[in-house]
């Protein structure tokens, strides 16, 4: 049997190991942590958003992605993820805003199921096992009982961005691999939040979610929710807005984003006698103490007029500092550039060694893209190697 080896036991290295399996190579997963899938446990955690349920050309359109991630992902968007679920024995609906989620809310049942699957395909998996980044003999590995090498006919690396590395996932193999000849376009921090400089009236609302807006980045908007902190703001409304703000893009929030701005004056134009302005900005209009203390702390010196306060409203400007951490993103972009890849995601340079997941140089909002992508570029470097494996002189 034709021997195969992926490294890295997270979502892409799973499903390449998957494909392989059932094409009939003899599969052997290694990861550095004791256990698979530490980072999609994580990802979990809180709902595990396994896919965005929408056209497939809509779908790609969310990702920052170029040939052969984009190819990829034409082979196994939403649809494919979903049914790849339900396989597994999992449940599955799609929320409001068209996410779709196992029943469970969780990645353990799903992870538990695959890992049984793999297994009865006679996968065999090494965990504790640190990768040496030597492309020209990938299967050399460092372990708690010394150094170890598995040999391979096929190799797929799937080990992951630079964030969250208690999880496994550092990026530290990018510069020995780079040093190899293969290009790699520097990381950055991809789903992020960011700092701000709050003044202290806004210490009592740290933690509060900021509902029922709309947030832009330039030409990007999101109407996902974000989360004040201490440091700044975060959650799925900023960080679908993340690489937009770091290339400069004007932040502004939206806090009534289903009325018009002449629905906005009008109401702000009645007679408030001697109300407080802030208890006629929540008669008028019905915003939360939040939302007033946003304006406040955004726009020191709001204007009376009722037109202008109503842009202001409308089109809140918050100055927003540097990113959060790297390490603490939800995800990373950059990696292997497209352009070190044939279209089977195989290294140009070392024939035998496939690429997938975060290492690679795509970027993709929260919400079902990260996933999905991942997924999809496990599978085509799994089905590269399958077919590289059978002397398919096209790679």
């Amino acid at each position: 049997m034709t021997r195969a080896l992926v490294i890295g036991g997270g979502p892409a290295g799973l499903m390449a190991a998957d494909v392989m399996a059932q094409a009939g190579l003899d599969v052997t997963v290694a990861d550095k942590m004791p256990s698979m899938g530490r980072k999609f446990l994580m990802a979990g955690k809180s709902g595990l958003n396994l896919t965005k349920d929408e056209p497939e050309t809509t779908f790609a359109d969310a990702i920052a992605m170029t040939t052969p991630v984009a190819s990829a992902v034409a082979g196994f968007g939403p649809s494919a993820v979903q049914d790849f679920a339900t396989d597994l024995g999992q449940p599955i609906f799609t929320g409001t805003t068209g996410r779709v989620f196992p029943k469970a809310m969780k990645a353990s049942p799903l992870l538990r199921a695959w890992l049984q699957r793999l297994a009865a395909l006679g996968v065999t998996f090494k965990t504790r096992h640190t990768w040496v980044p030597d492309l020209s003999v990938p299967g050399q590995f460092e372990t708690p009982d010394g150094p170890v090498q598995i040999e391979a006919d096929v190799t797929v690396l799937a080990l992951g961005g630079a964030s969250w590395a208690r999880l496994g996932s550092d990026g530290t193999w990018a510069n020995p691999v780079f040093k190899q000849g293969v290009q790699v376009v520097p990381f950055r921090a991809s789903n992020c939040g960011f700092h701000v400089n709050w003044s202290n009236h806004m210490d009592r609302f740290f933690g509060v979610p900021l509902k029922a807006c709309a947030l832009t980045a330039g030409d990007v908007a999101s109407r996902g929710e974000a989360i004040i902190t201490k440091r700044g703001i975060e959650g799925g409304g900023i960080y679908t807005l993340a690489a937009t703000l770091q290339k400069g893009g004007a932040f502004n929030i939206d806090l009534l984003p289903d009325r018009d701005v002449d629905f906005v004056t009008q109401k702000l134009a009645k007679p408030r006698g001697k109300t407080s302005l802030s208890n006629h900005l929540r008669k008028a209009l019905g915003l939360s103490p939040l939302k007033i203390a946003l304006l406040r702390e955004a726009v020191r010196d709001l204007p009376n007029d009722p037109s202008e306060l109503a842009q202001v409203i409308k089109a809140l400007p918050l100055a927003l500092g540097d990113p959060f951490p790297m390490d603490e993103a939800i995800s990373t972009a950059g990696g292997i550039a497209p352009g070190a890849l044939t279209d089977r995601l195989m290294l140009k340079s070392h024939p035998g060694v496939f690429c997938a997941g975060e290492m690679l140089d795509w970027d993709a909002p929260t919400g079902g893209y990260l996933l999905t992508t991942c997924f999809a570029t496990g599978r085509a470097a799994g089905l590269g190697a399958v077919a590289y494996a059978g002397g398919n002189a096209r790679l």
